[in-house]
């Protein structure tokens, strides 16, 4: 049984991430390898190709070695040093961060886009379904735009209803009060 792949609807957004390009301290060094990670693997063009990666674990692999050494290599690390930070060879080490690999280019592409402001992360929505259901919530959300707009004419044609009638219900106060001091009038007139 073959299994059939779904293209997978993706959107294009913009994360404002503050992230020392030029760290200083092993939290920065962290910070930044987590942003060059996460800022690969979600940009539109790298999530399509990663997701049809039959070798997706050791691919990510990659991409988290060559994160790490770059983000090193940025703090001023040597590469022997990141080598043996990283248990990996000073050969593997110089081939990512020449770009020399796919994953050692990507997230060097990626850290210029970090520099430039450019990062752009792509959200996947899975399944069609959900897609489905999304635009099934959108509907419902105009649909209650619509209703709140027709509820708040309906409640301003009410209020200035309640308004007329205020007005006539004083008039009627008013003229039953005169109609009120009339009858007494005229039954004093009748009494005397």
């Amino acid at each position: 049984m073959v299994a059939q792949e779904t293209p997978l609807k993706i959107r294009e957004v913009t994360i404002p991430v503050e992230v020392p390009v030029k760290p200083v301290s092993k939290r920065e060094i962290k910070q930044l390898e987590a942003v060059l990670i996460i800022g690969t693997l979600f940009r539109p063009d790298v999530l399509q190709a990663a997701l049809s990666k039959e070798e997706f674990l050791t691919w990510v692999d990659s991409l988290a070695v060559a994160a790490a050494a770059l983000a090193m290599e940025k703090a001023g690390y040597t590469v022997s040093q990141i080598a043996e930070e990283l248990g990996r060879t000073e050969a593997t080490i110089r081939r990512h961060l020449r770009g020399e690999t796919k994953a050692g280019k990507l997230v060097r592409e990626t850290y210029d886009m970090l520099v430039r402001g450019e990062l752009k992360m792509a959200v996947p929505i899975v399944s069609p379904e959900a897609e489905e259901e999304l635009k099934k919530l959108q509907e419902q959300v105009k649909q209650l735009e619509e209703e709140v707009k027709k509820l708040r004419t309906e409640n301003i044609e009410i209020k200035e209803k309640l308004e007329k009638l205020e007005e006539a219900r004083k008039k009627a106060a008013e003229e039953i009060a005169k109609a009120i001091e009339s009858l007494n009038k005229a039954k004093e007139a009748l009494a005397s």
